[in-house]
């Protein structure tokens, strides 16, 4: 029987091993080029997004990835809970704001058309005016639950009755206690704790504020009575001209954000606006606007009603955060010259009641006890030490609205940087102002009458209350505007010629 030599057996294996292995040698060189050209392409991908992409659409894609990990490794990580009761049975937390918040909050969560049971309540409140509105909340059930996200975390809410006597009745009877549970990986309860549950409550409050209904508050002696305030003047509506009404805008915005700003450089959370201008020109307008966009109440001072400095420092005090206070007609208030002229003589209500003035914005003087003005006792001093002295510490998140039709009258001491913040001209009706009161009267956005009103106001001075009340004079759109261009042109007639007697009376005087 024939047999191979060993010798070629086992040549044959080394040479098979020898090819094995060098396949599996390319294989794992292919597998290193492929890894890296995939690095490669991600990092190319990486900086190409990170030029290309907005950073929102790349903080989303990152909440996303942080969700999509958390849903699947929820299992394998510890939960808190946070429980939420409604009552407490003995302390000063008997009721808790926090459940009220939160209830309010996730009715702007809940999805009705994910939720197979929910509750829905509807109160109505009454006025002291006898007007009476109603609003809505919807909440969760029993056992119900939900799951909000904030900031990339997802927090688990749930709904559970404890404490009741299913259903029993009598002395002994226990109504059910409603509790919220807060649920959320451990990892994150800085987050709940220190931001999440701080931003319900003042999204809470914000909500509140919103469905309010706003009231204007008058002064009588020593004591506020308010009303409920209905006036419809928005931002929209109003005539003034485009840009400086987005800066007010602007302005109103950036206060509200910069509490903390306010604290760090030391000084009150207040902001002031002098509003002045021409009769008719939209002040009382915007200080309605203001209100509502805020949502703040108002506070009408009537500084005829107020005998004392102390008196009136009653009155500002007893204002609650949020709020405008309003001093129309501010020039009419105090003495019209300046209390810095010392040729001047000082009226007696700078001078009289000077115990209760802290501010020596001006001399000092003799007070009238004639008794023929009754507000004798009441200093501009007194009014700005609430503005920007000690007292003006005494609230927060106020907005102080002076109304002037006569700057140039105002005592200097009101016109002092850090008084009155912004300075807001309240002029005559522009073309912008216009096209926004066409557009609430009738409507329209355009007319063949718009080229000659466009010129006549241009050449006369008119008030947003004169066109407005042209503009009322019919509810069809081209005999208004017809009625506008009637009357601008008569004053344009009327303007020429009073400029032409000026001109001859100059002439006259010179010969």
């Amino acid at each position: 029987m024939d047999r191979l030599p060993l010798t070629t057996v086992a040549g044959s294996a080394a040479a098979a091993s020898l090819e094995g292995g060098g396949r599996v040698v390319d294989t794992y060189k292919k597998a290193l080029a492929t890894a890296a050209s995939v690095a490669a392409y991600a990092m190319l991908a990486r900086g190409m997004a990170r030029e290309l992409l907005p950073e929102e659409l790349r903080a989303a894609v990152r909440w996303g990835a942080a969700f999509v990990r958390a849903r699947l490794g929820a299992g394998d990580k510890e939960r808190h809970t946070i429980v939420i009761r409604r009552q407490f049975d003995t302390g000063c937390y008997s009721e808790n704001h926090l459940f009220d918040a939160a209830r309010a909050y996730l009715a702007t969560k809940i999805d009705p058309r994910a939720m197979r049971r929910l509750c829905l309540a509807r109160s109505r409140h009454k006025e002291p005016d006898g007007t009476s509105s109603w609003s809505t909340l919807l909440c969760m059930d029993d056992g119900g639950s939900t799951t909000d996200a904030f900031d990339g975390v997802e927090f688990r809410w749930t709904s559970i009755e404890t404490g009741g006597d299913d259903g029993k009745k009598g002395k002994g009877h226990r109504t059910p206690r409603e509790t919220l549970e807060l649920s959320f990986d451990a990892e994150h309860t800085d987050v709940a704790l220190e931001r999440y549950v701080p931003f319900i409550m003042s999204t809470a409050e914000q909500l509140q504020r919103l469905d309010r209904a706003l009231k204007i508050f008058m002064n009588e002696s020593r004591s506020w009575h308010g009303i409920n305030h209905h006036h419809p003047a928005t931002f929209d509506t109003l005539a003034m001209d485009p840009a400086l009404k987005r800066a007010v805008l602007d302005d109103l915005d950036r206060f509200l954000k910069r509490k903390e700003y306010y604290r760090r450089i030391g000084k009150a959370w207040k902001r002031g606006y002098l509003l002045h201008g021409p009769p008719g020109t939209g002040k009382s307008s915007l200080v309605a606007a203001m209100a509502n966009y805020l949502r703040f109440n108002l506070y009408d001072l009537d500084l005829s009603e107020v005998r004392l400095n102390s008196a009136l420092q009653r009155l500002l005090i007893a204002m609650p955060n949020k709020s405008i206070l309003v001093i129309e007609d501010i020039d009419c208030c105090f003495d019209a010259k300046s209390r810095e002229d010392p040729k001047m003589p000082v009226s007696a209500a700078d001078a009289g009641d000077s115990s209760d003035s802290s501010d020596d914005d001006g001399p000092p003087g003799k007070a009238d006890h004639t008794g023929a003005h009754k507000q004798q006792n009441v200093t501009l001093s007194g009014l700005l030490n609430f503005i920007d002295g000690l007292w003006s510490t005494s609230g927060e998140e106020r907005i102080i609205v002076f109304t002037t039709n006569y700057k140039d009258r105002l005592d200097p001491a009101l016109l002092r940087p850090g008084r009155m913040d912004m300075h807001i001209y309240m002029g005559f009706c522009c073309w912008e102002a216009f096209k926004t009161l066409a557009r609430n009267y009738h409507l329209v956005d355009d007319h063949v009458l718009f080229p000659d009103i466009q010129e006549l106001l241009a050449a006369v001075e008119v008030t947003p209350a004169e066109v407005s009340e042209m503009l009322l004079r019919s509810e069809d759109a081209d005999v208004a505007l017809r009625v506008l261009t009637e009357f601008l042109q008569n004053k344009r007639r009327k303007a020429r010629k009073e400029e032409t007697e000026i001109k001859n009376d100059e002439v006259e005087k010179a010969m």
